[in-house]
């Protein structure tokens, strides 16, 4: 693990450890990795760890910890980094395709600015009632990739988004998997705010890129905002939503925003250190 290379990237908020393991270079298991590197304060830091891997049906394949070394099936703003992170490297053109747990993602990268096609949505689920410690929620979910519930809000300031957050994440009702939690509220006709509890991460998080595609989504099927959407994430960044339909299916579903490429630079055998 000596001077393994690395980047770090942040797509609107989520940041990011990258590493090229197309050859195989790791000496230490993704899921450890991800553990000790994104520890902050003692480590790189970083609400994940991306890996590009070669692949038999796409131009890579995308791996993402997250940074309780579960892997994820995908993550829509760690997609956005991938893809300028394999066009910086050469891996891929700007226009490309890869393959993630989720199925097959395109990109098109227009320097530091990324755009995804996400996998068809599924099982979207309106208006469920969920109580948390006496308390009835009303909660939305979808998956976007990954599984989101959504809860819409009058002032997400008042959220408590890590207690609640938590409380339904690991709620019977989205058991055995889990699910991420967003709190939207609705700005205007073409505008959402948000605020994230990521599974994996387990804490809110600055930006989630398949959070805010499912806020979106849920968003149109009640009939609150159309394509395109404008979400606002809590990094204060803006992630710009397409898509076709209303509900209850979504077609052509895409996002883009900006992807920051941070820095370069060496691991060392002490990042490792419990």
């Amino acid at each position: 693990m000596q001077k393994l290379s690395f980047y770090k990237m942040s797509g609107s908020g989520n940041d990011f450890v990258m590493i090229d393991n197309r050859d195989s270079r790791l000496e230490v298991e993704p899921k450890v990795l991800a553990q000790r590197l994104c520890r902050r304060g003692l480590s790189v830091g970083a609400d994940g760890l991306i890996l590009v891997e070669p692949s038999s049906k796409a131009e890579f394949r995308m791996r993402i910890f997250n940074a309780d070394g579960s892997e994820a099936e995908m993550c829509g703003n760690g997609a956005r980094c991938i893809a300028r992170f394999a066009e910086i490297l050469g891996i891929a053109g700007p226009h490309m395709a890869f393959e993630t747990l989720a199925g097959l993602i395109r990109a098109d990268v227009h320097g530091g600015r990324v755009k995804v096609q996400l996998s068809q949505p599924q099982d979207l689920r309106l208006r469920q009632s969920i109580d948390v410690d006496g308390v009835t929620h009303q909660v939305h979910s979808i998956n976007t990739g990954v599984p989101h519930a959504v809860i819409f809000c009058s002032d997400l300031e008042d959220v408590a988004v890590q207690a609640l957050g938590r409380r339904i994440r690991f709620h019977p009702a989205f058991q055995p998997r889990g699910t991420n939690v967003n709190f939207a509220a609705v700005l205007d006709t073409h505008t959402l705010a948000i605020r994230t509890y990521e599974r994996g991460v387990e804490d809110e998080t600055l930006a989630c890129g398949t959070g805010a595609v499912a806020s979106a989504l849920v968003g149109a099927a009640l009939g609150l905002v159309p394509s395109p959407v404008q979400v606002r994430v809590r990094s204060g960044e803006t992630l710009t939503v397409y898509f076709s339909g209303r509900g209850p299916e979504f077609h052509e579903v895409f996002f883009e925003g900006e992807v920051r490429l941070i820095y370069q630079g060496e691991l060392f055998d002490e990042a490792m250190k419990e």
